[in-house]
């Protein structure tokens, strides 16, 4: 059985549990991409053994938060415009989403992060938000509008969180390096 042959039985059986446990498989995708994301951000950040609490929390907030989460929020934008793709509507959800989920999502991985991953005190976390919260999210608006059109103009409903996940990984990275608290000592 060749490279390929395995690649394809691989992602007939990703599909049908895609399809049989949509939940269960987002969710699972999601933690196995926060944990790539996870990798690559602690090797960019010079962190010389990988560490593994860090990289499990990483994995269950992408489990246990953004795969539902995302599972949950493109059902419910597809009932709301009813599943159309003109691009009026198209415009619509990614403008509902980016005024909405979009700062969600970052001040909630900024919470996360501080507080669970790095066991920050919520006033150095909230310092923390003030500072770096606007930029993270000015940034996070010059580039996931362009991820939601795609998303949501040319993606089947089942495949929105799976690649919004894929581009998260990459997002993740620069989320991890930018909430990274390198100079002030754990207090």
């Amino acid at each position: 059985m060749g490279v390929s042959s395995v690649a394809k039985k691989g992602l007939q059986q990703y599909l049908l549990q895609l399809q049989n446990h949509p939940l269960r498989t987002k969710a699972i995708t999601a933690g196995a991409l926060s944990a790539t994301s996870d990798i690559v951000a602690q090797k960019l950040s010079g962190i010389p053994k990988l560490q593994l609490k860090r990289l499990l929390l990483k994995v269950l907030f992408g489990f246990a938060y953004l795969g539902p989460f995302g599972h949950f929020l493109h059902i419910l934008l597809d009932k709301i415009f009813k599943g159309k793709k003109d691009p009026k509507t198209v415009a619509q959800k990614v403008t509902l989403e980016q005024l909405t989920s979009s700062p969600w999502n970052n001040l909630v991985f900024m919470i996360y992060y501080g507080l669970v991953i790095e066991g920050r005190p919520w006033a150095h976390v909230k310092t923390k938000i003030k500072k770096d919260y606007p930029s993270v999210q000015i940034t996070s608006w010059t580039f996931w509008p362009v991820v939601g059109w795609v998303n949501h103009q040319y993606m089947p409903l089942q495949f929105r969180v799976i690649f919004h996940s894929v581009v998260a990984c990459f997002w993740g990275i620069f989320l991890n390096l930018r909430a990274k608290t390198v100079t002030l000592p754990k207090s």
